[in-house]
């Protein structure tokens, strides 16, 4: 008889018995269970735990109770010489300095006193203190010391650009600007007839005629330089080469004789709303200059001569809703470190100019020199998804002025813009001369005097039709404008800005700014016979049923959803399958030939894709694009930024009479028509539902945007809490901006 065998000798018996191979159950990673003392933590949760944020704090805490000790100072003066008391319930202001540290003369700081507004543009730099009712204008341009000026050397072409037959420019002027742009002109010109017509004007036929030959037949008046009663005062250059100044910046620079001794060029370091690379050999002489044009505007506008006394002052600095990064923190990083101010803080042209207009919600749209944008604000914020920047504005319509009035046998036909005081001329002229009206399209009769250095004037007489008219219409028929040259040096001494985390581009985009650059994209196609309607520059997704169209916003939102924090998928187990690998369809190709998706890749290309597009769209279309993104498919912010629009900026004021006029109390104007060519493009808005208007108040566009940031630079702390100060930025550096800025950085 067998004796009874235990479980355990069965199980070794049978091989049953669990045994310690040292071999994990599988291959694929185990994840630890969660610390459950740690799951409920509160790391970066508190502001307390942000060193910039509680250094705010603190210095809101240490403000409280230096105001406290004032007060306490203040009651003990008062028992021993009975004044009046400061009311405690008023908040002291940072910028307000009390009575006792004046030596009790009873005087006080203006608010805004100690606070420096700076507004650059393309064009013109806008600038002065907070507390000052309007601000300084200064040209946004410097000259330095060169062999040949801007408008000489083999390089540089005339301004409005003539076209060469066989080397040579064409003797008649029809020619000059090529076919496509003659045709356009008079494509747009029979518009404008049958316009007037419906509008019950007067037309008659073939009035451009009578203008041309009167300005084929105009010869100059001469004028020696004594009897010129406004004749202008040049910047004076020493006779000696070492003893003339390296530069000239503003006005001054404008004013130097092309032909002086020693020579001087002209640069503008912000171009088209962009860094102006194309012009510049490096990256450190390009924020010198825009230094040198800052630095002298503080001390000569401004009338602070002495650097050292910057630390007592605060600086509101405007950039633009679509920015680049490397650019605001380099503009931070100067106004810190080279500048010497106390504070500084950043605030976007949109919301200003909201500011300044004192609007809670509407449609801004700002005109400028180069860059026309359009942003959509809602309760003090702008709404991301709705910024537009366009690469076109007033100095667009200039050309495009002087290239049909060329055509039209303009009687001083050697003006190129290139050239300073011809630079001067044509603005003078655009702004006179420029109309929307319909009813001011008439043959009229112009003079206007030429002056150059060591040459007497010149009075010149010609004639207009439709040229004043037509030029602005650009903005809603942008083939008008030459945009050939615009994207020439982009991306060639900056790179772009770069996440720190996942490596994918951090310059901020819109939905509304890649609708643009769709549209800009199909038209430049089309312009050019692709069918397809992409560049070689772009691949379209296509699956075997059907062929998509490029869409550069669906690419985007699919390479978003991906997770941040999964850049680099995990790789798998040794010996696990691979279809992508393995499959016969591959042909047996090697791994490194599979392309693997890669969203950080992806995000690249296409931001190199977007760079390669420049933002073009007609003015309405991109206003009704910006509004719908912006109102979220909510028909009823829709109608209220539909009924709000705002337009602002120096391209539009010229556009806009200021006066109305008595016999015609519905004169036209940039505004109106704007107006009409909405409704226009979207039938279904009513008549009384599209409202675009001036700001209220009367005040000037050209200084909205920096009027509001004069008003948002004399916020007391607590209504501005996005000041960086010099110990903060000393540790922190541009990191500050995450945790300052009103938007999302």
């Amino acid at each position: 008889m067998v004796g009874k065998r235990s479980g355990k000798a069965q199980m070794r018996e049978e091989g049953l018995e669990k045994t310690d191979n040292n071999l994990d159950i599988t291959t694929w990673p185990v994840v630890n269970m969660i610390n459950q003392k740690n799951y409920y933590t509160e790391y970066l949760k508190r502001d307390d735990q942000i060193l910039a944020l509680r250094s705010q704090n603190e210095e809101s805490r240490n403000r409280m109770v230096r105001e406290a000790r004032d007060r306490d100072r203040a009651l003990a003066q008062t028992s021993n010489n009975g004044a009046t008391l400061p009311d405690p319930d008023v908040e002291m202001n940072d910028d307000t300095i009390p009575e006792e540290a004046t030596g009790g003369m009873g005087m006080q700081e203006v608010l805004g006193s100690k606070v420096v507004v700076i507004h650059p543009g393309s064009q013109y730099l806008r600038i002065g203190l907070a507390s000052d009712a309007l601000p300084k204008t200064v040209p946004m341009c410097v000259a330095h010391k060169s062999r040949e000026n801007e408008s000489e050397g083999e390089s540089v072409e005339p301004k409005p650009k003539r076209l060469k037959i066989d080397g040579e420019v064409p003797e008649d002027p029809d020619q000059w600007f090529g076919d496509d742009f003659y045709d356009l002109f008079g494509r747009m010109g029979s518009e404008l007839t049958t316009r007037m017509r419906l509008n019950k004007r007067r037309v008659l036929p073939n009035q451009r005629h009578p203008a041309s030959s009167f300005n084929r037949k105009s010869s100059p008046d001469i004028i020696t330089e004594h009897n010129d009663t406004d004749r202008v005062d040049w910047t004076e250059i020493p006779p000696f080469s070492r003893k003339a100044p390296e530069y000239f910046t503003g006005n001054a620079a404008l004013r130097i004789p092309d032909k002086s001794n020693p020579r001087y060029k002209l640069f503008w370091p912000i171009q088209h709303g962009w860094l102006n690379e194309k012009d510049y050999s490096s990256k450190n002489a390009l924020f010198r200059d825009i230094t040198l044009i800052l630095e002298d505007a503080i001390k000569s506008q401004l009338d602070l001569p002495r650097k050292k006394d910057w630390n007592q002052f605060g600086c509101v600095f405007v950039i633009p809703d679509l920015y680049d990064r490397i650019y605001v923190t380099s503009m931070l990083d100067m106004l810190i470190r080279d500048f010497g101010f106390g504070r500084v803080c950043f605030i976007q042209e949109s919301l200003a100019a909201s500011f300044g207009a004192g609007v809670a919600s509407a449609c801004i749209v700002d005109v400028g020199a180069q860059k026309t944008s359009i942003c959509c604000v809602d309760e003090g914020m702008c709404i991301e998804s709705s910024r537009i920047n366009l690469k076109y504005g007033g100095a667009d319509v200039t050309e495009a002025l002087f290239k049909m009035m060329l055509i039209d046998q303009f009687p001083y036909s050697d003006i190129n813009l290139n050239r300073r005081y011809d630079f001067l001329l044509a603005e003078e002229r655009k702004h006179e001369t420029l109309t929307m009206n319909d009813a001011d399209v008439i043959v009229r009769q112009w003079s206007f005097y030429l002056r150059v250095a060591g040459q007497d004037t010149r009075r010149y007489q010609y004639k207009t039709y439709d040229e004043p008219m037509i030029a602005p219409m650009g903005f809603f028929e942008p083939d008008l404008f030459d945009i050939s040259s615009k994207l020439e040096g982009r991306r060639k001494l900056i790179d772009k800005g770069y996440d720190l985390y996942d490596g994918s581009p951090s310059d901020p985009i819109s939905n509304a700014q890649i609708d643009v650059l769709e549209w800009a994209q199909r038209k430049y196609a089309e312009k050019n016979g692709d069918t397809n309607g992409v560049t070689n520059t772009t691949t379209i997704t296509a699956t075997p049923a059907r062929q998509q169209p490029y869409n550069l916003l669906n690419r985007l939102n699919d390479i978003e959803g991906t997770p941040r924090s999964s850049v680099a998928g995990s790789p798998g187990p040794e010996g696990t399958p691979n279809p992508a690998r393995d499959s016969p369809a591959v042909g047996g190709a090697e791994a490194s030939d599979i392309p693997l998706y890669d969203p950080v890749a992806e995000k690249i290309k296409l931001a190199e894709e977007r760079d390669h597009i420049l933002p073009i769209m007609p003015l309405e279309l991109a206003i009704l694009r910006s509004i719908s993104h912006g109102s979220k498919n909510d028909e009823k912010k829709f109608r209220d930024f539909v009924g709000g629009i705002m337009v602002i900026g120096g391209g539009a004021k010229m556009l806009n009479p200021t006066v109305t006029n008595p016999k015609n109390m519905n004169t036209a104007s940039f505004n109106t028509f704007l107006e009409i060519k909405l409704r226009e493009a979207q039938p279904d808005l009513k008549a009384d539902a599209v409202l675009a208007a001036m700001p209220p108040r009367d005040l000037d566009g050209q200084v909205v945007v920096w009027k509001g940031a004069s008003i948002y630079g004399k916020l007391s702390s607590s209504g501005n809490d996005s000041w960086i100060g010099q110990k903060e930025y000393d540790m922190h550096g541009a990191r500050l901006l995450a945790y300052k800025v009103t938007w999302s950085w």
